[in-house]
């Protein structure tokens, strides 16, 4: 999906369960090298992680010029990606709420390997209201 055909990201107008983008890419043994070499241990096994699975398949259907800050992430580990195969993602909103008056949103990625192995499920929580962060500090001293 290109810029132009991306939608703008209103909180309240997605739908729990909402498909996002979904691609493939090649996983090769240079992605991992550069990995471990960025996370400093020559035996880091799930590289997947650095490739932001969830934010991307987000921004093949939205565009968010708001943004959102980074409330969390889950990541589950399911198998070792493999140098050479293919991985599959795709993306769906899992979940939005409230807290403490600011909303959330929780995007979900799932990589499959092209042999159907199960790389990895990650979740990440976005608070979708940027400028709150920092308020509270603000109002205690300035």
């Amino acid at each position: 999906m290109s810029e132009a055909e991306t939608r703008l990201f209103e909180y309240g107008e997605e739908r729990i369960g909402e498909e996002l983008g979904s691609y493939e890419y090649d996983f090769t043994q240079e992605l991992l090298d550069r990995f471990r070499q960025a996370v400093q241990d020559p035996d880091a096994r799930f590289a997947t992680l650095a490739v932001k699975h969830d934010a991307t398949a987000f921004r093949m259907v939205y565009q968010d010029p708001t943004g959102g800050v980074n409330a969390g992430n889950e990541v589950e580990f399911f198998n070792e990606p493999i140098p050479g195969k293919k991985v599959r993602v795709t993306g769906r909103i899992a979940d939005v709420y409230w807290r403490r008056d600011k909303p959330y949103l929780v995007i979900e990625a799932t990589a499959v390997d092209e042999d159907g192995r199960m790389l990895e499920k990650m979740r990440t929580y976005q608070m979708k209201k940027p400028e709150e962060v920092g308020k509270k500090w603000h109002s205690q001293g300035t």
